[in-house]
């Protein structure tokens, strides 16, 4: 039977509990005050009375913000792009990956070479930028698409997933007159579904997130990302006309509390999301992050 648990594993038990605690109110007290700022009055906040739950509770700020004519339309192109631009990540991602970790490949060495030197060497926001210009993507729906339709890190965990398979697999399979396509859609990738939701994860995030790269190459208002209309009117403050008459109308919100909307808003959709690939996202980390 187990012993008894002395006076030090009770303390260490007591520090690793307080520290997660101490972590989980860190992380979790900024978004539990932004969405209770965003549920309250503009005087409770104004004074400061928000600390945890909402203060005189109304849901002006969310009514300010679906005011905004674009937001509707930048929350469709966001799910356009998160939803294709995750789909091109992943189909180049394998792709990349999949030749790289067959050592009977002659140029192997010489391309992971070339693809970790991308990660410690890039050529620049003005040149990419220029390049970009001179293919005529500028204003663009397949610039937001393409700009970042692959990542070095990802090819590499990967590669490293596909490494650690079995090559009896690869085998079994050529017996039976399997071509690599063959193999790959029909073996590697089933078997590598942990791994992929875990990666479509990352890119998807990254994708609903990002916001430079599409404010630099789109300039029609109809393409750009719910991120740019957030920045706008987090960073500059930049309100549509209807917003605008509402603040001064209604006297019943101020920028922070729209500012505040706009930002759980604009997160809701991944953190709705991210539970239901919790379980991929920890067993796929961990399938590609070490070779067996």
């Amino acid at each position: 039977m187990r012993s008894k648990i002395n006076i030090g594993e009770k303390l260490y038990i007591f520090f690793c509990y307080f520290l997660i605690i101490v972590l989980c109110i860190t992380i979790l007290y900024p978004f539990i005050y932004m969405v209770s700022a965003s549920l309250s009055s503009t005087t409770a906040v104004m004074r400061n009375k928000v600390v945890l739950w909402p203060v005189e509770f109304t849901a002006e700020a969310y009514r300010v913000v679906a005011q905004y004519k674009g937001i509707w339309t930048a929350y469709g192109n966001t799910i356009f792009y998160t939803v294709v631009g995750t789909l091109i990540n992943l189909a180049f991602t394998i792709l990349a990956a999949y030749p790289l970790s067959k050592k009977r490949w002659g140029a192997r060495k010489v391309m992971s070479f070339i693809l970790v030197f991308t990660m410690w060497f890039g050529g620049g926001q003005i040149p990419f930028y220029l390049t970009m210009k001179n293919l005529g993507l500028l204003d663009s729906r397949i610039a937001v698409l393409i700009y970042g339709a692959v990542s070095a890190y990802y090819v590499i965990i990967f590669r490293t997933h596909f490494e650690s398979l079995p090559d009896s697999l690869e085998e079994s399979a050529r017996i039976e007159g399997a071509n690599d396509i063959t193999i790959l859609m029909k073996i590697m990738i089933p078997l590598s579904k942990p791994i992929m939701a875990a990666i479509a994860l990352y890119y998807a995030i990254g994708r609903w997130n990002s916001y430079f790269w599409e404010m630099m190459l789109i300039q029609d208002e109809k393409k750009l990302p719910v991120q740019v209309i957030l920045q706008r009117i987090v960073i500059n403050s930049q309100l549509s006309e209807d917003v605008a008459s509402a603040l001064t109308a209604g006297q019943q919100s101020f920028p922070m509390t729209i500012k505040f909307a706009a930002i759980v808003i604009t997160a809701l959709p991944i953190i709705c999301i991210y539970p239901f690939l919790q379980k991929y996202f920890v067993s796929g980390a961990l399938v590609g992050s070490v070779k067996e």
